[in-house]
């Protein structure tokens, strides 16, 4: 490596591969069906919402504190390892070359979240503000020159900091950032302008605070290492990610769960599939988010067709992952030292995962009471989740 500029394109390359290697698991064909159906009907109950939209709906408020918490968090992409604590010391000095590509990338990657949330509340601006076209694009302006502040102002607070009580940082940042666009909304430029300024004072009192400090490389590392941790986390949702070991919880709360399965040496697999199921956050988790999206679907989407689909997708999402997941246990268990037959642990998991998918399909049909023919809904996670427990191996 010739420079740190270098050293930054190296590791970029590596991290773009990085995730590249892992998305094309995340974006299967059926999570790109089940999010074409979620923007579709998504956008349609939108635009049917903003047709009976009354004029004093506070708007300026919704949109003002979404989009001012938005642009608070701004966490840094360093990129940087946990060697570099050592090998990177004697070259401190020119380390903001580094920062400065570093920067350059959080900006670029998290400003587009912002603005798609901008832009999706322009019918509603236009449908209850009086706001011109020339007015709400300034404003949008305005929000990507804060985003490109509050990452420059996050990063000077952790440099200088050392990331202590960083929540304090963003609390205040999002009450100014909010009020920022609040005023804007209102067509107060003149005090939008004031408000921006003084986030640039405030960036610029901790940015000053960390001239001469040493860089804080093991905070660095530590943020990077738990912004990898929680992506990996992620992708292990949907296929196996090598080097992730999945965190057990005690969750003693739910202990009174394991009484369903009667004591006797039969079901001895049953119920150490069972605690492992409750116990392990990869599995749980797995089943709790994808519960809660069918159900948040089935109970705000007025369209019977895509809550069938949605619930039928994620059904066959849930079972299959699930059950591969429980039976791909590879490591020595003490069970194993026991004479249990040998198709006992597969039965097992097929028991515990179709008592999951029922207590789902009750949880969506329950949601979709409010809708037409909500049964289906029940019934659509029980056939799909059975058909694909039979089916696959």
């Amino acid at each position: 490596m010739k420079n740190l500029r270098d050293v930054w394109s190296s590791r970029f390359m590596h991290y773009i591969g990085e995730v590249q290697k892992y998305m094309q698991f995340i974006f299967t064909g059926h999570i790109a069906i089940v999010l074409v159906f979620l923007i579709g009907a998504g956008g349609y109950q939108y635009s049917e919402w903003l047709k009976v939209v009354q004029t004093d709906f506070p708007a300026e408020v919704l949109i003002a504190v979404i989009i001012g918490i938005l642009l608070a968090f701004s966490r840094p992409t360093t990129l940087l390892r946990e060697p570099d604590q050592v090998y990177l010391l004697p070259l401190e000095s020119k380390m903001s070359l580094y920062f400065s590509k570093a920067l350059a990338w959080t900006f670029w990657s998290q400003v587009w979240i912002v603005a798609i949330v901008y832009i999706v509340s322009i019918p509603l601006l236009k449908a209850v503000t009086e706001l011109t076209t020339v007015e709400i694009w300034t404003i949008f302006l305005l929000t990507i020159v804060l985003k490109y502040l509050s990452v420059r102002g996050e990063f000077s607070y952790r440099y200088s900091e050392r990331g202590q009580m960083v929540w304090v940082d963003r609390f205040i940042r999002a009450v100014i950032f909010a009020a920022t666009i609040y005023m804007g909304l209102h067509a107060q430029l003149l005090l939008a302008v004031i408000a921006t300024v003084i986030s640039v004072v405030y960036m610029m009192v901790f940015s000053k605070k960390s001239v001469g400090e040493p860089v804080p490389y093991e905070h660095f590392v530590k943020l990077e290492q738990n912004r990898m941790m929680s992506f990996y986390r992620f992708a292990n949702y949907f296929t196996d990610v090598p080097h992730l070991h999945g965190s057990i919880r005690r969750r003693s709360w739910m202990d009174w769960l394991y009484k369903f399965v009667p004591y006797g040496k039969e079901n001895a697999q049953k119920y150490l599939v069972f605690r492992t199921f409750i116990r392990t956050d990869d599995h749980f988790y797995l089943w709790v988010r994808l519960t809660a999206i069918s159900a948040i679907i089935a109970a705000f989407v007025d369209i019977p067709v895509v809550t069938w689909i949605v619930a039928g997708a994620l059904s066959f999402a849930t079972t299959i992952q699930l059950k591969q997941a429980l039976l791909s246990s590879g490591e020595f268990r003490m069970d194993m030292l026991y004479p249990l037959p040998d198709h006992a642990r597969q039965l097992a998991v097929k028991q515990i995962v179709r008592l999951a998918m029922i207590t789902q399909a009750i949880v969506v049909g329950l949601c979709a009471m409010t809708q037409p023919m909500f049964y289906i809904a029940f019934i659509i996670v029980l056939v799909i989740s059975e058909l694909t427990s039979k089916v696959s191996k």
